[in-house]
């Protein structure tokens, strides 16, 4: 146990091997209710925005991309279906992607409860392989910043080759001004969102001098039985990084935003949001 806890707490290598301590985040069995309850908590700003912003979204979506013109939606990171139903009962024809078992189970029981004829599938978004079949494809809540540079490089690939000609991704990531500066710091829970027994868990954030400029956010979770490790990446982005980065991929023609609701770019921002066209 001792040994296991001080390898944790070691600064790993970038993007290190997985050990018999990591878990998955995403989809750990007792995390992904907390992860559920998030998407459904209106006013909760974590797994899916609070839900009045989401109808914001939404709306400013249709002003960009209107289901009139851009009938088929792909939602990638789709989680328990709360923009899916939104863009749904907009007009879109949606389909959902989610690495989530249990949001995506959520996910389809609504849409079979609410005849929204939504289609979700449980995969890794990075797997897909469509040719020219949306109209439109969202990534909303920062998801893309999690990816490595060879990931999302990849996943633009795949994000050309599924749009149509004329099509939209759009997308929002973090600016550096949301960087942390490495830190620990330890709490202990009675059961809580790591594990239904009581926990220590320790929160870690690493900088990494990589082009990249990788954050690791690690939380090292302590039960009388084990150890375990969970490990978030994160990127932050500049317009200028990211108009590089979609431009390598084909795109150029590119529109910024201060989020994914439609606010106005300006370089102070926290997060910024773009619209790129096939």
């Amino acid at each position: 146990m001792l040994n296991k806890l001080i390898n944790c707490i070691q600064k790993p290598e970038l993007y290190a091997p997985i050990t018999k301590t990591y878990q998955n985040l995403w989809d750990d069995e007792h995390i992904s209710k907390g992860m559920l309850e998030s998407h459904l908590d209106p006013n909760n700003n974590g797994a899916t925005n609070n839900h009045d912003y989401v109808a914001k979204s939404v709306n400013w979506i249709i002003e960009i991309a209107s289901p009139l013109r851009y009938k088929k939606l792909l939602d990638l990171g789709s989680g328990a279906g709360i923009y899916a139903e939104k863009f749904a009962q907009s007009g879109y024809q949606v389909t959902g992607i989610d690495f989530s078992k249990r949001s995506v189970a959520y996910a389809k029981e609504q849409t079979i409860l609410k005849d929204s004829n939504i289609e979700y599938h449980c995969q890794n978004y990075l797997a897909i392989n469509y040719i020219e079949q949306f109209d439109v494809i969202t990534m909303i809540n920062k998801d893309y910043a999690v990816l490595s540079i060879t990931d999302r490089m990849a996943l633009l690939g795949k994000i050309y080759q599924a749009l149509k000609p004329g099509g939209k991704f759009i997308f929002d990531v973090l600016t550096p001004r949301m960087r942390k500066p490495e830190n620990q710091s330890w709490y202990y829970e009675n059961g809580g969102f790591f594990n239904e027994k009581p926990y220590i868990c320790l929160n870690s954030v690493y900088q990494y001098n990589d082009e990249d400029e990788t954050e690791l956010h690690r939380h090292i979770v302590l039960t009388d039985e084990n150890v375990y490790h969970y490990d978030v990446y994160n990127h932050y982005f500049t317009k200028k990084k990211l108009s590089t980065e979609v431009s390598q991929a084909g795109f150029v023609n590119c529109e910024f935003y201060g989020d994914i609701a439609g606010a106005e770019y300006s370089k102070d921002n926290e997060t910024i949001c773009i619209v790129i066209t096939k």
